[in-house]
C-alpha cells in the first residue's frame, strides 16, 4: 500500500450549508492536483442535519476520502480523532467553511518539508478580513489575556483552524491531548474550542516541537453558532482552566 504523504482532517458538525457549496469537491480537486499520495478524513461530530448522508454519497464516489462517525464531542473531540486516526507524514487539519482555504497549505508544507519544523499554523495576525469590528476587538483582547495568564508570547493567532503536523508531533499532542481530558465525553449543545487549540500548543512546545506561525488567507465567514460574548466569555474561563492545569503540572 501506498504510503500517504498528507492527511486532511475536516471536523463536521451540522456543516449542510458548506456541503452544499461543494467544500468537498475544492479540497478534491486541489489535492488531486497536487499529485501526492493523500487522505481526507471527515471527523463527524454528531450531526443532524442531514450531513452524514451528504457525506457518505460524496465518499462512495471518492475513496480518498473517508467518515469517522463519533457522538457529539464537539470540535476538539472530533479533531482529535480525526488527527490519530489520520496516517499521512504530514497532517492538516482546516474547517469544513474553508475560510482558509485549502491552497493555503502550499504556504504552510514547505517549513515542514524544510525539517526545520515540526508544525506550522495559519495565522490571520491582527488583520481579519471581513470581520465584525466587536470580534476583532474581542480577539486581540484574548491575545493578551492568553499571554498574561498562558504564555506562548511568540505565537500571535492560536485560534487559526489551519495548523499543519509532521506526523510524530500529531501522534504526541493528540495523544497527550486525549489523556488530559481523559478521553472525550458527550456535550450538548455547541462547545467553543478556545481552550483546545492553545492546550494543543502548549503541548506542542512543552514537547519540544519547532513551530512556525505562517500569514494565510482568510475571510471571515458568518456562522450562526458564533456568539461573540458568549464565546467571549468561554474563552476566559477555558484561559483559567489552562492556567490552573499549569500549575498542577497537568501538561508535563
Amino acid at each position: 500500500m501506498k504510503e500517504i504523504y498528507l492527511s486532511v482532517v475536516i471536523p463536521c458538525y451540522d456543516e449542510m450549508a458548506n456541503l452544499q457549496k461543494g467544500v468537498l469537491d475544492k479540497v478534491q480537486h486541489f489535492l488531486d492536483r497536487k499529485k501526492v499520495a493523500y487522505e481526507v478524513i471527515i471527523a463527524d461530530d454528531g450531526s443532524t442535519d442531514g450531513s452524514v448522508a451528504f457525506i457518505e454519497k460524496f465518499i462512495s464516489e471518492n475513496p480518498y476520502f473517508t467518515l469517522i462517525k463519533n457522538p457529539h464531542y464537539g470540535k476538539a473531540g472530533a479533531v482529535t480523532t480525526g488527527m490519530l486516526k489520520a496516517t499521512g507524514k504530514y497532517r492538516l487539519f482546516t474547517d469544513m467553511d474553508q475560510a482558509t482555504p485549502i491552497e493555503e497549505i502550499n504556504t504552510l508544507l514547505p517549513y515542514l518539508e524544510s525539517g526545520k519544523y515540526d508544525i506550522a499554523i495559519g495565522s490571520r495576525s491582527t488583520f481579519r478580513k471581513g470581520a465584525p469590528g466587536i470580534r476583532l476587538f474581542i480577539s486581540r483582547s484574548a491575545i493578551i489575556l492568553r499571554k498574561m495568564l498562558v504564555g506562548i508570547p511568540e505565537i500571535t493567532d492560536t485560534q487559526c483552524g489551519f495548523k499543519l503536523f509532521t506526523g510524530d508531533a500529531a501522534d504526541t499532542v493528540f495523544t497527550k491531548l486525549t489523556k488530559i481530558k481523559n478521553g472525550f465525553t458527550k456535550i450538548k449543545g455547541t462547545a467553543i474550542t478556545f481552550g483546545s487549540d492553545i492546550e494543543i500548543l502548549y503541548l506542542a512546545k512543552k514537547s519540544r516541537y519547532k513551530i512556525k506561525e505562517v500569514p494565510v488567507n482568510w475571510l471571515h465567514v458568518e456562522t450562526r453558532r458564533v456568539n461573540p460574548v458568549r464565546d467571549a466569555l468561554q474563552g476566559v474561563k477555558d484561559l483559567i482552566k489552562i492556567k490552573k492545569n499549569v500549575l498542577a503540572g497537568k501538561y508535563k
